[in-house]
Parts: C-alpha cells; structure tokens; sequence
C-alpha cells in the first residue's frame, strides 16, 4: 500500500464528517444515539430510502444504515421514547398508499411493517414535494439528520419534525390563551 494510499485512509473518515456524513464504525444505532441527544425542538429526523439525495448544506448529518426503513423507524422512535426532551411529528408522503405492489413490488408488505414500526403513532401524509421543501426551509436554520437505509421503494422515506416532549401544542395554546386575557385585563382597567 502506497504511502498516499495509507494517508488517505487515516483522513477518510475527517473528510465524511467534515461533509455531513458520518463513516459507520460504531454502528448507526451508534450514530443515531449521539445524534438524538443532540436534537432539539424543530430540528428534523429523516429515514431515507435508498435514493434520496444527498445534501451538501452545513446542518445536515447524514448517517448509513445497512437495514431497512422499517427497522430503523422502530429504533429511532424507541431512542427517542427514551430521550423525553422530544416527540417526533411523523410525515409520510401522500404518494406512498398510491403505489401499487404491481409497479413497486413488496410495497405492501412494506406499509404493513411501517405500520408496526410506527408504534400506533398518527402520521400527516403530505406530498413528497412538500415534505422536501419543508426539510430543506428547517435546514436553513435547523439540523436535519437523514438516515439512508436500504430501502428500494418509492416515496417510502419517513420525515420526522421534533416536537417538545414536555410541552405540547394544547398546553401552548392555553398559554398564550392565558396571556391574552391578562393582557386585555390590563388594557381594560380604568387609569386612577
């Protein structure tokens, strides 16, 4: 081996995280948790599948499971139960309960194992469109985590928009609901 050759295999691994990407000695499940403790409130989880497009964007870690959507969706939710500091709101493209198993063969055995994967969780479907655009709008100014599995299915891609886990939106509304009230108390009190 080249002595260039033997240089570049020690920076390899610099370089790929330099550029978002992430080598996988230690696993992704390794990755997937150092990552998730690191993930906050409107920051994004996505699982890939196989061809989505990589992103050159600073904020965007991208991390390689040798495994399936399903599989990976079950262990991001499971690490993400365990964290508390967040919830994930799940999307799912619109386009995937379109596709028929005739031109995407095993798509529905798919969708079932993504159903079991999910944990009785509620998706919003959105088109696939839609849900890059939203991504790539967090991106500007949010991480984005994308795990590319092994996936081979069309608009199978899982999108995930982290919520606070200890605080959800009805008890931001009460709040804000709340200060309105002390607000147009104080503007309706007489001036002495």
């Amino acid at each position: 081996m080249s002595l260039w050759s033997r240089g570049f295999l020690l920076f390899a691994p610099v370089l790929m995280a330099g550029c978002g990407m992430m080598p996988e000695t230690g696993g992704w499940r390794d990755a997937l948790m150092t990552h998730t403790s690191q993930l906050g409130y409107r920051n994004w989880i996505v699982v890939a599948e196989a061809s989505f497009p990589a992103h050159s964007r600073p904020g965007v870690r991208q991390i390689t499971a040798n495994d399936e959507i399903p599989a990976v969706v079950d262990e991001v939710l499971k690490r993400l139960e365990q964290t508390e500091h967040v919830t994930p709101h799940i999307f799912v493209a619109r386009e995937m309960g379109a596709v028929e198993n005739d031109y995407a063969p095993g798509i529905d055995e798919f969708r079932k194992q993504l159903g079991v994967a999910l944990h009785a969780r509620e998706t919003t479907e959105l088109e696939q469109q839609s849900l890059m655009t939203l991504m790539e709008d967090a991106n500007k100014s949010f991480e984005v985590l994308v795990i590319r599995t092994n996936t081979a299915l069309p608009y199978t891609s899982v999108f995930m928009e982290l919520q606070p886990g200890y605080w959800n939106s009805d008890s931001e509304s009460r709040l804000r609901e709340q200060l309105e009230r002390q607000r147009m108390e104080k503007l309706a009190r007489p001036i002495p």
